[in-house]
């Protein structure tokens, strides 16, 4: 394990599974907080967004909390390192349709719907495969095993063009595992729940970025 020196901030809005992130990050040797202090924020070298719960009380939270425009800062204008994983990735879209229509971040155009697999449970919660579609100097790129399996817990998928989409998934439809716009990733499973292959993922994140 080394010893880092950049900084790295998981946001607390309010949502699951923040602690279960902090503890994965921690344990590659990184040097990473939870947080939703702004000027905390302004001085990490890279952002994660957790999420387990609702779109809406997730958006909400962020609102409430004043996070919109300091997120919007730091991953727009700032192009800090910045990834979502599963109800964070979500965020990251231009709206959602889960319990009614609410506005997202509008990161990576994009609209959160409800999967709908023929003859397969709802929520799709388990072990999956991904299929990566990625250059030799993108996320997947040391990740991928060769049973490149990781963890889902979700009802509803990301619906954005292929040009956005870094993987994908199958669950009686294609759904996207992954997404990309410049500097801002996301994630729809769980890294920190994906033993080695999910550690192997989040280390890819921040040697992409230079996070050492």
């Amino acid at each position: 394990m080394h010893k880092s020196k950049s900084k790295v901030v998981v946001i607390d809005y309010g949502v699951g599974n923040t602690i279960s992130v902090f503890n994965a990050i921690r344990f590659l040797g990184y040097n990473v907080k939870i947080s939703r202090s702004e000027n905390e924020i302004d001085n990490a070298d890279a952002l994660v967004m957790p999420g387990v719960g609702a779109f809406k009380e997730a958006i909400d939270n962020i609102k409430s909390l004043n996070l919109k425009s300091i997120l919007d800062k730091n991953a727009l204008q700032s192009g800090k390192p910045v990834l979502g994983i599963c109800v964070g990735m979500q965020l990251m879209a231009s709206f959602s349709e889960e319990n009614g229509k609410h506005d997202g971040l509008a990161w990576i155009p994009g609209e959160v719907k409800r999967i709908t697999p023929q003859n397969l449970s709802v929520p799709h919660v388990g072990w999956n495969e991904v299929i990566a579609r990625f250059d030799k100097d993108d996320l997947f790129s040391n990740a991928i095993s060769e049973t490149p399996n990781f963890y889902w817990d979700h009802g509803y998928h990301y619906d954005c063009d292929d040009k956005y989409k870094l993987a994908v998934g199958y669950y009686g439809m294609e759904i996207t595992a992954a997404v990309k716009k410049d500097n801002i990733y996301g994630v729809q499973f769980h890294p920190e729940k994906s033993q080695t292959n999910g550690l192997r993922l989040l280390r890819s994140f921040f040697n992409n970025f230079k996070i050492v």
